[in-house]
């Protein structure tokens, strides 16, 4: 995968000599000095896994189950339970190697970008294949990816807080010379370390130690000590499981004393006793929710990543699915960020690039000219790469094209001045000096009179409700020793105007209305002036276009004001990065759910502060990366819709699937407590009978909920309330109310054939039910919306597999004579299966009714 970072790599750093290392050169050294890599932490093998399975309460009660039988002399049933244990410790070990894989996937993905040379062109490749003698290009906003030397730099400066502590960022001198790293800190020196990050300027360096041999690699060790922080889901699941288990204990030990004393506290009654209560506790532990959490949020992190993107914090798909307003940046974002020079505009007279021949007119040649100039020679932004094309075009073959001028001094943007300004020599002790930016700072820069900034402010007007992005360009000379240190010292004279176009994405429109019928607002902030911003927002589908606040407007507002007016105001224009923290800030304060998008160093503190952070993997900086919660590896606007698509699934699935679990466990503990009060009935359920059952719940609620596919309304419904809780009373309501018939429906059955069939029938009639009812709960919760019969035709292999595996266990030990010894059965007939799956399926008839009731037509949400 090919990123390009924003700013540019250095093009004005000669880069003629350092052609870098050949690509058969590097993988030698890949191969020789291993990955440039910190130590992770270790990946948990087969044995392992296997290991963290022996200590689960689960494993301990089917061990200490199968001892019991061996007591009482049943070797089959305890070798029956050794079975299942196997059966279960495979199934998880399943589960958890296909997390490992998934988040093992993630990992690769998110491995750092490092721009080197090889063989004399720049590529793009991840920080872990850098090699020793690579040579690296870095520039503003990059984290160096391994130890080095600066060849070569133009006013490079790195924070080396990381290793020194040290937060004001330290200077860097380039040195041919110098073949090994001084100590962190300290200015002009050459070293440059793993990890830091560059604060300005651009620098090109030779890379001398990779992995553990960088400054970094000697603390790494420490990193692996570092346990990841639980999220809310965790944390909320953690006290259930831990309420849940106190409670199965307590009721265990309640079930063992009254079984055995309402049956005469004999020896057998105790092993009896012993029996049920193992099987109460085994029905009322919940170890599957925190399997349902892990593999959820790693399998539902992967699946956002094949939607290009990237998770890099695990609380943020929780958040995803209750954002309410999407902050987007223009460019790139929501058009193509694919410039193109469309309008050149000389005192009012303006030409279409678009209706011209192959020559140019005589007066728009100096307005290109000092356009190119004031661009680096070698760019990467989108705009000056327009602008070197409009040159090869029409400027190829004239003198206005200097590819022998040096460059002597460059003024860079600012967050208060948008313009940069690069001074050439130009022979003779002279200098040329060329500025381009946005028009109000040029125009500054130019000192003009009022009178003249109205007029320039109506051509730059008439060509941004085109919607085109509007540049000025202005001209100066001076000698090399005239030449000022402040920027607005120079002596400059406004030339033209330069109008872009960067077209909106195809698929933008559709997204915009997307989010709107889902109760999402879009909002566009961008650096462009307010006509274009309309306009751009007008082709978007954004709401109210027409209302536009700018950056200084911004700055003259309170926080109380502008809280208030960003209720109503979708568009904000000539906007810098520093400004759209205080954007966030107010949209909190409204109580709104943020979604923030940003590519720059500057765009860090609001991503960090938004609920949910989301940097640009393409032209992103690292550091933007690293304060975001997802990484948008496309940089495409309606990317994110589809991530808020898959948020709002993966957490509908997460609750159906926790549904789920409740409602199976409350027939189960039903049965293994109900025989304990009542001093003339047998145990309906055994040990053996709970296994097996965990053999349904744990791949259905792990596997099947998680591959169910999003509702048809998931985008047409509003935000879900942040606080509201995954064990919300209405859910956790349903799902007792489905347990509740399923063992209504348990309990008739076996009332009904206790009499007639005797005993181990009434059991195996008891049994089917069970199961039955949990395959009718499971069909009925793949949507709380759509019918079963209306859900059959959505593919998920997943329910097929556990459907069609779990009937051929039923009817394997129903059939076969030794399982039904082993299980406690006895033959069944034709009428009493066909009462017993009547019965499971009648359980979950109210539910569907409730579908149909449920059924109205949903009103457009509009913002």
């Amino acid at each position: 995968m090919t990123v390009v970072h924003h700013p540019p790599p250095p093009s004005t750093l000669d880069l003629g000599g350092f052609p870098g290392l050949t690509e058969a050169e590097a993988q030698a050294r890949l191969e020789r000095d291993g990955a440039n890599e910190l130590p992770s932490r270790e990946q948990r093998g087969v044995w392992a896994i296997a290991w963290g399975v022996v200590h689960e309460p689960m494993f301990l009660m089917l061990v200490a189950a199968g001892a019991l039988y061996l007591v009482m002399g049943e070797p089959k049933d305890a070798l029956m339970l050794l079975g299942f244990v196997f059966a279960v410790m495979g199934i998880t070990i399943v589960q958890e190697r296909r997390t490992e894989h998934a988040l093992e996937a993630l990992r690769d993905l998110s491995s750092p970008r490092a721009l080197v040379i090889r063989e004399g062109r720049h590529r793009r490749i991840p920080g872990r294949e850098v090699v020793p003698g690579d040579l690296l290009v870095v520039v503003e906003g990059d984290r160096i990816a391994a130890d080095a030397v600066l060849r070569a730099g133009l006013n490079l400066s790195v924070d080396e807080s990381l290793l020194t502590g040290e937060s004001v960022p330290v200077r860097k001198a380039a040195s041919t010379e110098a073949r090994i790293l001084d100590a962190p800190g300290g200015d002009d020196l050459p070293s440059l370390f793993s990890g830091t990050l560059v604060t300005a300027g651009q620098g090109l360096a030779e890379v001398l130690g990779t992995g553990l041999r960088t400054e970094l690699g000697k603390i790494g060790k420490a990193l692996q000590r570092v346990e990841p922080e639980a999220t809310f889901l965790e944390k909320e699941t953690g006290r259930l499981v831990r309420l849940l288990a106190f409670v199965g204990l307590s009721a265990c030990a309640v079930v063992v004393v009254l079984y055995a004393f309402t049956r005469g506290a004999g020896a057998q009654a105790w092993k009896e006793g012993l029996l049920a209560g193992i099987a109460l506790a085994m029905a009322i532990l919940p170890e599957e929710f925190p399997v349902v959490l892990t593999v959820f949020m790693a399998l539902g992190a992967w699946r956002i990543s094949r939607s290009r993107v990237l998770t890099r914090r695990m609380p943020a798909i929780e958040t995803l699915g209750a954002a309410t307003v999407l902050c987007v940046d223009k460019t790139g974002t929501l058009t193509l960020n694919q410039m193109t020079l469309r309008q050149l505009d000389v005192e009012g007279h303006s030409l279409d690039l678009a209706t011209v021949g192959p020559a140019l007119p005589d007066s728009v040649h100096t307005l290109m000219e000092f356009a190119i100039l004031a661009s680096k020679r070698d760019p990467f932004d989108p705009m000056e790469q327009a602008l070197h094309e409009a040159g090869k075009t029409w400027l190829m073959e004239t003198e206005h094209l200097h590819p022998d001028w040096t460059l002597a001094r460059e003024y860079p943007l600012a967050a208060g001045l948008l313009a940069v300004t690069h001074a050439w020599h130009c022979g003779e002790g002279r200098i040329r000096v060329a500025t381009k930016g946005g028009p109000e700072a040029v125009m500054d820069l130019c000192h003009l009179s009022a009178e003249r900034r109205a007029q320039i402010e109506g051509w730059v007007a008439g060509l941004a409700s085109r919607g085109l992005r509007v540049l000025g360009v202005a001209r100066g000379s001076c000698d090399s020793a005239e030449l000022p240190e402040a920027h607005h010292d120079l002596s400059l004279d406004f030339i033209g105007l330069l109008g872009l176009e960067d077209p909106v994405r195809p698929t933008v429109p559709a997204a915009v209305a997307e989010c709107r019928t889902a109760g999402i607002r879009v909002m566009m902030i961008t650096g462009d002036y307010p006509a274009t911003a309309e306009s751009i927002a007008r082709q978007a589908g954004i709401a109210d276009p027409g209302k536009v606040i700018t950056g200084p407007e911004l700055n003259q507002m309170s926080d109380a004001t502008l809280a208030e007016r960003i209720r109503e105001v979708n568009v904000f224009a000539r906007v810098v990065p520093e400004q759209k923290l205080r954007l966030v800030t107010a949209l909190k304060a409204n109580r709104e759910v943020v979604a923030m998008t940003g590519d720059g160093v500057n765009d860090a503190p609001a991503l960090k502060a938004a609920h949910i952070g989301v940097a640009m993997g393409g032209r992103g900086t690292d550091v933007a990366r690293e304060a975001a919660s997802l990484v948008l590896l496309d940089d495409d606007f309606s990317t994110i819709v589809a991530a808020v698509r898959l948020g709002r699934r993966i957490f509908d699935n997460i609750r159906k699937a926790v549904a789920f679990i409740f409602a199976v466990h409350i027939p189960i503990a039903g049965l293994s407590m109900l025989p304990a009060f009542f001093p003339g009935w047998p145990l309906i359920l055994l040990p053996v009978h709970i296994v097996f059952l965990e053999l349904v719940i744990d791949p259905s609620c792990s596997l099947v909920f998680e591959a169910e596919e999003a509702e048809a309304d998931v985008m047409r419904r509003p935000p879900r309330d942040p606080q509201e809780r995954l064990f919300s009373l209405k859910s956790i309501g349903l799902a007792v109310l489905q347990g509740g018939t399923a063992l209504a429906a348990c309990l008739a059955v076996f009332l009904i054939t206790r009499s007639s069939h005797g005993e181990a029938s009434a059991r195996a009639l008891t049994f089917t039910t069970l199961v039955v009812s949990f395959l009718a709960i499971i069909l009925a919760n793949r949507s709380w919306k759509v019918s079963i019969l209306g859900g059959l035709g959505n593919p998920n292999p997943a329910l097929w597999w556990v459907l069609g595996s779990t009937t051929a266990f039923l009817v394997l030990v129903l059939a076969w004579p030794p399982a039904r010894r082993l299980f406690h059965f006895e033959r069944l007939e034709g009428p009493d299966l066909l009462l017993a799956c009547s019965a499971g399926v009648a359980s979950i008839l109210w539910f569907e009714g409730l579908k149909v009731l449920r059924r109205r037509p949903r009103q457009r949400i509009h913002i």
